[in-house]
């Protein structure tokens, strides 16, 4: 039972991370087309990450596609650049996206 208090906090920070990375979704509204668990205009965050399931450059990808936008990938409909995003804070997008949104 001694462990207990260690365990708490270790949840604590992971579920305090997870809403962290969808705040910092929200704030650079990037929800605004997309969603955890299902399509909006773009792609699902989760189907985002079972596209790149396995694939070692995977973050370097994603992270390239937030920064720079892109097309093609999804569809018809173009994701603008979000050029203004600091490389950490894409980084941390990518990196919440690919281990699912969760």
């Amino acid at each position: 039972m001694k462990f207990m208090p260690w365990i708490m906090a270790i949840a604590g920070l992971t579920a305090t991370s997870a809403f962290a990375n969808l705040d910092l979704a929200k704030k650079n509204a990037c929800t605004a087309c997309h969603a955890v668990d299902k399509k909006i205009v773009g792609p699902a965050y989760q189907d985002v990450a079972k596209k790149y399931a396995g694939q070692k450059d995977a973050e370097a990808t994603l992270i390239k596609s937030i920064k720079a936008g892109g097309s093609g990938k999804w569809g018809p409909v173009p994701m603008p650049p979000q050029a203004a995003l600091s490389d950490a804070d894409a980084k941390t997008l990518a990196a919440w996206i690919l281990s699912g949104a969760k």
